[in-house]
């Protein structure tokens, strides 16, 4: 039985060794590989510049700051700012389509005082991706 274990391990270290040089090539490729993202696509850690950018500008994160994260402006005193009273758009036009199933835009924005219905279908849009609503012809449902 101790002569079987031995030839085991040492099997095993063989194998070990025989593996160690390509995980180190793995690793180091994988290096390569996030180091080569960014460059190309025109500056910026995803070079994509955020809604109402002008061209040439991308989202740029300030030195010191870890990768993924952009400058956000922030209070003078440092605090977040509280949410809304009334909840999110979102959750005000949730509501509404609960309350109203088959509801359209311009109707749902009529009940929520809002007097510019465009903004709605952004809202529409993004609850529709997310799966909490569903549109059928011109209105919504709740899923």
């Amino acid at each position: 039985m101790a002569d079987f274990l031995s030839d085991q391990r040492a099997a095993l270290e063989k194998r070990l060794k025989e593996l160690r040089p390509h995980v180190e090539e793995y690793l180091h490729l994988e290096k390569v590989k996030e180091a080569l993202e960014g460059v190309g696509r025109g500056g910026g850690s995803t070079g994509r510049r955020g809604p109402g950018r002008p061209k040439g500008s991308a989202a740029r994160r300030g030195p010191g700051r870890p990768k993924g994260s952009t400058a956000r402006r922030r209070s003078t005193n440092g605090r977040r700012r509280r949410s809304r009273r009334g909840g999110t758009r979102a959750e005000q036009a949730l509501k509404v389509v609960r309350e109203n199933p088959g509801v359209t835009v311009s109707e749902m924005a009529g009940k929520m005082n809002i007097k510019q219905p465009n903004y709605l279908y952004r809202v529409m849009n993004q609850l529709e991706s997310d799966g909490a609503v569903k549109k059928t012809g011109k209105g919504y449902t709740a899923k």
